[in-house]
């Protein structure tokens, strides 16, 4: 009976996954005709409703295995040590195993108390190796410029791109790519014997944009590339660069952006072929990016693991200024941060908890076009209470108590976020050269008028909340103050009456709770000189209430702005012109 229990068990979590990765492809597999009929509404919805589809999924298999074998309360541990077996070996080959694991422990975890969590009832560690899944349906395509030569290389690829709206004009396309090829990358370069190209079969689409990604194989070196691929709006497309830049395509996967939609059965072969042209990447990194970010918490929480396994620092409260709101922890070698919110949020903090998780929320539903760090979630982590320091502890004890569980030699922390760890922006400022600063502030200025530009206004614009990244990129991380753009009543300050009223202590003018005055920020903002001056020069225009104004018009008319993942000066167009 427990065998056939445990069969029957196995076999109903696997048909939830199923029936969940059949779904998530088929919005994928969409995003192709949303991008051919230029419907970026309905692009950015789907990226939205696809998150939600893996919660959905794990709910009806538990509800389902409730209903079907009676599993309230204690683990039968001999049965679930069996259900583990048998759905091992459904796996076998299954082409997505490493998401149907996660799928198993995410329905196991919602249907059991946490001191089952070990890797005789869950996949603490992988089941399966995913090393060799696209063998028989490889997931890209080799070209040889040395045999075939460049140009007809060039052109077979983008003629594999599969869409079915022609090229605005191929071959000028495929002339720019081959001088840009040839001006940048070939001066100097030796190519091997077997030099060829290697390009993943699905194209990549995110917001308005498809891209073709690639590596070319020369030797031992692996040199990657990306060419994006725009819709002229007028049954058209055209090549609108070629990114060869580590950085550039490092800043296109970035975690501060949404997830491509890419249609692939075999998902570890494509995060397999980006972690050989993006070796900076984790795996959670790359499963994050196409969309599958169960898998990258999955992959992430092992590699935390492995850092513990093989790491002596402690966890200790992180550099700059302490929020109101959350409670920051950091370990100094490892490159993310831990916040925890807090139990109390003292004046002029008017939110609540779930005020606080719900704009989370919205920024990870949201088009973070690059300016606002995506986080993980977990809930009921658990922590050594010898890899926390006392001054940590001490903190969390008083500001989080509510949130910590004790059991044994660990801190459970009942609900966290972690985020990529970043420099404060204020604390940038403070040792930067004058160059860095007005390079940062710059930074800062475009990441509010992107933010706006998808409309998200970030609330509280101190520069403490703002960080960043190894590149010099500025991006947002503090969420409990944002707002839909379109809520807001930005306005001009009123002209005093009389001398008494610009001499007054408060204003003579009234202010509801939405209304924004962007000529204020020049009081909290531009105290530097140094960043006076470039602010002024460069995005003077968000101190006037008229242009937040025109963004919002734009947003309630439906146009959706160009937010390129890389330097405008980089396009085509700018370069060559219109030749």
């Amino acid at each position: 009976m427990t065998e056939l229990n445990a069969r029957r068990i196995a076999e109903t979590i696997l048909d939830g996954f199923n029936r969940h990765y059949r779904i998530f492809l088929e919005i994928t597999t969409a995003s192709r005709q949303r991008f051919e009929t230029c419907d970026w509404r309905a692009q950015r919805q789907a990226a939205s409703d696809r998150i939600n589809l893996y919660t959905q999924r794990v709910a009806e298999a538990t509800d389902r295995l409730k209903a079907e074998f009676d599993l309230h309360g204690e683990v039968d541990e001999e049965l679930w040590r069996e259900v583990k077996l048998r759905y091992i070996g459904l796996l076998y080959e299954h082409k997505q195993p490493e998401l149907a694991e996660t799928f198993y422990n995410s329905v196991f975890t919602w249907l059991f108390h946490r001191r089952y969590y070990n890797n005789d009832n869950i996949f603490v560690r992988p089941g399966l190796s995913t090393e060799y899944l696209d063998d028989n349906d490889p997931v890209y395509d080799s070209y040889y410029p040395t045999r075939q030569g460049l140009t007809r290389s060039v052109r077979a690829v983008l003629l594999a791109f599969a869409c079915s709206l022609p090229f605005e004009n191929i071959c000028r396309d495929i002339r720019r790519l081959v001088r840009q090829v040839k001006m940048s990358h070939m001066p100097g370069l030796e190519l091997r014997r077997h030099f060829h190209l290697q390009v993943l079969r699905a194209p990549f689409y995110r917001n308005k944009a498809a891209y073709i990604v690639g590596r070319a194989i020369n030797g031992a070196d692996v040199i990657p590339f990306v060419i994006p691929i725009l819709n002229n709006e007028q049954g058209g497309v055209y090549v609108d660069t070629l990114l060869m830049d580590g950085d550039d395509i490092a800043n296109l996967f970035s975690f501060a952006r949404a997830y491509f939609m890419v249609e692939t059965n075999t998902p570890a072969a494509v995060v397999h072929f980006l972690n050989r042209m993006l070796p900076t990447k984790t795996k959670a990194d790359l499963y994050t990016a196409i969309g599958l970010q169960k898998q990258g918490k999955t992959d992430f929480y092992r590699g935390f693991l492995h850092h513990l396994a093989h790491s002596t620092d402690q966890l200790e409260i992180a550099p700059g200024i302490k929020g109101m709101v959350m409670t920051v922890f950091t370990m100094p070698s490892y490159p993310y941060v831990f916040k925890v919110i807090n139990d109390y949020f003292p004046p002029p903090k008017e939110v609540d908890r779930e005020t606080v998780k719900r704009k989370y929320q919205i920024v990870k539903m949201h088009d973070r076009v690059g300016r606002m760090a995506d986080t993980l979630e977990y809930s009921y982590a658990a922590l050594p209470i010898s890899r926390i320091n006392g001054e940590l502890m001490a903190e969390l004890k008083a500001k989080c108590g509510n949130s910590l569980e004790i059991e044994g030699d660990k801190v459970i922390v009942r609900h966290l976020y972690i985020e990529r760890r970043l420099d404060p922006l204020n604390l940038f400022f403070q040792t930067a050269s004058k160059e860095q600063k007005e390079a940062a502030l710059i930074g800062f200025g475009n990441a509010l008028k992107e933010m706006a530009a998808a409309n998200i206004f970030a609330g509280d614009l101190l520069y403490k909340n703002f960080g960043v990244t190894r590149h010099g990129r500025v991006i947002f991380y503090d969420y409990d103050e944002i707002e839909f753009m379109t809520d807001m009543n930005f306005r001009h300050i009123p002209a005093p009456r009389t001398p008494e009223d610009e001499m007054a202590a408060e204003p003579w003018y009234s202010v509801a709770p939405h209304d924004v005055f962007p000529e204020e920020f020049a009081s909290f903002l531009l105290i530097d000189p140094d960043l006076r001056r470039a602010f002024l020069q460069h995005h003077r225009d968000l101190l006037d209430a008229d242009y937040w104004k025109s963004i919002q018009q734009d947003i309630r008319d439906g146009r959706q702005g160009d937010v390129f993942p890389y330097s405008v000066s980089k396009r085509f167009r700018v370069i060559y012109g219109e030749e």
